[in-house]
């Protein structure tokens, strides 16, 4: 379990540092669906840190379809007071939430390749009709704001390699299947400026770039996500491209605390990147951190069809976070430091799994 390193809470305290926000959410209830994925289960740790630390705790509803791994996630946390569970399906129009939250996190969403590549459907419909029914939620219960957590894909390719600024766009095949994700995105986010023009409900958009951290789950099969925890393995990294695509990389916890500032400060129907300006590196670089920090070695391979299916097509996908920047928010991890934290923390989590299982 992530728990089991004090560097995992080290981490935490270092965000939240400089995230006065905080404050503001004491007493105050956040639903955040996809609560055990890589970028929302990092929100929920700040949360709970901040409610162990603090008299007024933050209200953490943890949508999600099975509350088994939301106990597996965040363990006898999850029976706290301030800790509640609510049934939730992105796919699915007939769920029904019960309680009442102030703020909303929506973070629910397909975001593997290779599920991409063979459920093209359910990815597009997960995207827009997940968001649709929190926003109806938001609007029927009150909730001060929504934040949706959209994706640097919907900026699609361009020739140059200049940074990604929220109004630019590039072009987007929309007839292949891979694309689904990014279309999907698109479609989500101009829903959420539709609800605020029609029915005054504020929701925010941010657009996070890469992001890598120990909170990947151990399927999930992203390049630094899958490389990472080969190398806390002690395995080679095996790279199936060339790895000369430009990439927006970004700390989990640094997102999550770009998160939780857009929320707060982040204006109605506006988005805003998520990138840290000194961590714009290619595939093959980030590669070669991760097997520095694990020690391990980096071998080339050619990729199959199938593999290459998975793909993502932004040879550029770098962000500009001028933005995000001005609302206050820095980066508090940098890459070579929060690569290397990674596989000690992934590191600590599989030992301590080893020594469960009595292997």
């Amino acid at each position: 379990m992530i728990y089991d390193s004090p560097l995992w809470f080290m981490n935490i305290d270092i965000v939240a540092e400089g995230l006065g926000e905080l404050d503001e959410l004491a007493g105050k209830s956040v639903l955040i669906s996809g609560a055990t994925g890589l970028i929302c289960s990092a929100v929920v740790d700040i949360f709970i840190r901040y409610n162990e630390t603090h008299e007024t705790p933050i209200g953490i509803i943890a949508a999600g379809r099975q509350p088994q791994k939301m106990i597996e996630r965040f363990g006898n946390y999850y029976n706290k007071d301030y800790f509640y569970f609510s049934r939730y399906d992105a796919s699915k129009n007939n769920t029904k939430i019960e309680v009442k939250a102030d703020y909303i996190i929506h973070g629910a969403s397909n975001a593997s390749p290779k599920a991409i590549v063979s459920e093209p459907v359910e990815t597009m419909l997960s995207n827009f009709c997940g968001l649709y029914f929190l926003l109806n939620y938001a609007k029927n219960c009150g909730s001060k704001k929504l934040l949706y957590i959209s994706s640097s894909e919907i900026y699609g390719i361009k020739s140059d390699k200049k940074s990604y600024k929220e109004d630019d766009y590039g072009y987007i095949d929309f007839l292949n299947p891979r694309n689904s994700y990014s279309v999907g995105k698109c479609a989500a986010e101009t829903l959420c400026a539709s609800f605020f023009s029609e029915y005054g409900i504020e929701p925010v958009i941010v657009r996070p770039g890469h992001i890598y951290g120990p909170t990947a789950l151990p399927n999930d099969d992203r390049i630094a996500s899958t490389f990472a925890y080969a190398a806390a393995r002690g395995e080679k990294l095996v790279m199936k491209s060339e790895g000369s695509q430009l990439r927006s990389y970004c700390h989990c916890l640094d997102c999550a605390a770009a998160i939780i500032k857009v929320l707060i400060k982040g204006k109605p129907a506006q988005a805003y990147n998520i990138a840290q300006p000194d961590s714009f590196v290619t595939v093959k670089q980030m590669a070669e951190f991760i097997a520095k920090a694990g020690n391990v070695e980096l071998v080339a391979n050619t990729a199959v069809n199938s593999e290459k299916k998975n793909f993502n097509p932004m040879n550029n996908s770098t962000l500009n976070a001028k933005k995000l920047t001005d609302l206050g928010w820095e980066s508090r991890i940098e890459i070579d430091k929060g690569v290397m934290d990674t596989i000690e923390i992934l590191k600590a989590s599989i030992n301590s799994s080893k020594k469960e299982s009595g292997k």
